[in-house]
């Protein structure tokens, strides 16, 4: 009676605080009480949450409780969820959680949680349940003699196709009839002495399919992948591995594998010439086939199948094989929860197969006591001895390197060094544009010069353009008329002194002066008297 009455007064409580703030306090909402997912599928677990305006999330994070009476782990502290669960939140209202490659053991419940300055929500309240169910195939008699009937099923309904519309495998083989619906629900009707084997998915989700089933015994024809998917490095090799069964009495007389198929061709990897020199089949036994790829490129990211053929029938090329997706290695840096710090992740865009180690160097040198997790680096602070340039490998394959905090002064000398370089540049600008200026000015004084000193000889009169030609007069005349007819001259000056007959340009009427005459402009026109 006591917690009834406890738990009334906290409904009130709630209640007032509700009405008194509206809207503007702390809650979470979860959008689904309970999810029910596929086994290898991808999953989102959406919420939303709400703080006071003057607050600011520092810390939000999803637990996971896996049994009722123990209290709930962070997520991200989960070795198992490394690359699988991503928080694609934001730090307003979204607190979605997305998880890849769902497995059984991932059914549990899932609760959001976050911080302010001033407070805290808490892991008490219920989340969301998920619930990992995985497709079956089973078989049981049927009405019709001689027959058997398939039924396809999951655990529980599916949160996101409810009225899933189901695809069944024959010997690999998609059957597939557009006039009927016999293949699209979840039962299947089938001779009962049949050698055949059967497979269902759900549309939408054919990445996901059941384990084969045989109508009879065990002997019927399948093949089973060991990895549905394969992350790896560039320039690796990587081997890829299947099972293959068939019945006692088949003999098998072709193996191949193929990632390209056309209206049922398939292309044997070892005849394709991207593949040449790169593809070798491993030793095959009659129950197991490896393809190994060696010098990965990020083209070879494909879907890759196996095939075999017997005396009496082909396995189909339309069963899922194995996604191979090929990555590279690169250090991203982000900053911490906690100003100062800075983390760096050991990135690539998948999730490497197998949870490799992650070797960290810095400066090219091996870090040997590194704070580490996973493929994460954690750096307390940004100081001058943190500062450098830092890689992380994966089986000997490197990635390129990143420089973090570069010391203060080697970025203060850096920038002096260019503020240097910019000066000289333009000081060198300006030494090339004065120097051709002066030298200009210094051209134009010195014809300047030489004019006025070819004006002011003391000997014979000066023109302009005319000195010392050794021509007689007649022909010195035939040659001024035949190129100019009018001639000007900027100065003359004539001193005392009478033209001499032999004068390179004769005048009609030589005269001698008393006096010295200066002419600023004189023109002659054609003297006839030279003619």
């Amino acid at each position: 009676m006591a917690l009834r009455t406890a738990g009334s007064v906290l409904v009130v409580f709630l209640l007032s605080v509700a009405g008194v703030l509206g809207q503007n306090c702390f809650n979470v909402t979860y959008t689904h009480q309970s999810i029910c997912a596929m086994k290898g599928s991808t999953v989102e677990l959406p919420c939303t949450y709400q703080y006071p305006s003057y607050h600011v999330v520092s810390e939000p994070n999803w637990y996971i409780q896996e049994k009722y009476n123990e209290a709930p782990k962070m997520l991200s502290s989960v070795p198992e969820y490394a690359g699988r669960a991503e928080y694609l939140g934001t730090e307003e209202k979204d607190c979605t959680l997305r998880i890849t490659d769902l497995r059984e053991r991932d059914s549990a419940e899932y609760k959001f949680r976050f911080k302010t300055q001033y407070a805290e929500w808490g892991y008490s309240f219920s989340g969301t349940t998920l619930t990992v169910t995985e497709l079956q195939v089973k078989v049981s008699s049927s009405t019709v003699e001689k027959k058997r009937t398939l039924t396809c099923s999951t655990t529980c309904l599916l949160t996101d196709n409810p009225n899933p519309t189901y695809i069944w495998y024959k010997n690999g083989q998609h059957l597939h009839d557009p006039t009927s619906q016999q293949y699209s629900c979840n039962t299947l009707v089938v001779w009962c002495y049949s050698a055949d084997s059967y497979s269902c998915a759900v549309k939408d989700h054919e990445d996901v399919l059941t384990p084969t089933v045989c109508v009879q015994g065990q002997s019927c024809l399948n093949v089973t992948y060991t990895k549905r998917s394969i992350c790896a490095l560039k320039g690796s090799t990587v081997d890829i591995t299947c099972t293959y069964r068939h019945p006692s009495w088949h003999n098998v007389t072709e193996v191949s594998w193929f990632n390209k198929w056309e209206s049922g061709v398939t292309t044997d990897l070892s005849q394709d010439p991207e593949y040449a020199g790169r593809v070798k089949y491993l030793p095959t036994t009659e129950k197991d086939s490896t393809l190994r790829i060696t010098d990965l490129r990020e083209s070879d990211s494909a879907e890759y199948k196996f095939r075999f053929t017997t005396t009496a029938v082909k396995w189909g090329y339309s069963f899922p094989g194995i996604t191979l997706n090929v990555t590279d290695l690169q250090v991203k840096e982000s900053p911490g929860t906690e100003e100062g710090k800075v983390t760096l992740t050991c990135s690539t865009t998948c999730t490497l197969t197998d949870n490799p180690t992650y070797i960290w160097y810095k400066n090219g040198q091996l870090l040997t006591n590194p704070n580490t997790q996973d493929n994460f680096l954690y750096l307390d602070q940004i100081s001058s001895e943190d500062a450098g340039s830092y890689s992380c490998s994966v089986k000997g394959y490197r990635s390129p390197v990143t420089f973090v905090g570069e010391p203060k002064s080697l970025k203060n000398a850096v920038v002096g060094i260019i503020v240097v370089i910019l000066i000289l540049i333009l000081c060198l600008f300006g030494f090339m544009w004065f120097r051709k200026k002066t030298s200009k000015s210094t051209t134009d004084t010195r014809d300047r010069r030489d004019t006025a000193e070819n004006g002011q000889r003391d000997s014979n009169p000066v023109y302009d353009n005319i000195s010392g030609m050794a021509m007689t007069p007649t022909a010195a005349q035939r040659a001024i008329t035949d190129e100019q007819d009018d001639v000007t001259y900027a100065s003359i000056q004539h001193r005392n002194q009478e033209v001499p007959p032999d004068s390179t340009f004769p005048l009609s009427h030589p005269q001698k002066q008393d006096e010295d005459f200066q002419y600023a402009t004189v023109k002659f026109n054609s003297p006839s008297a030279a003619q």
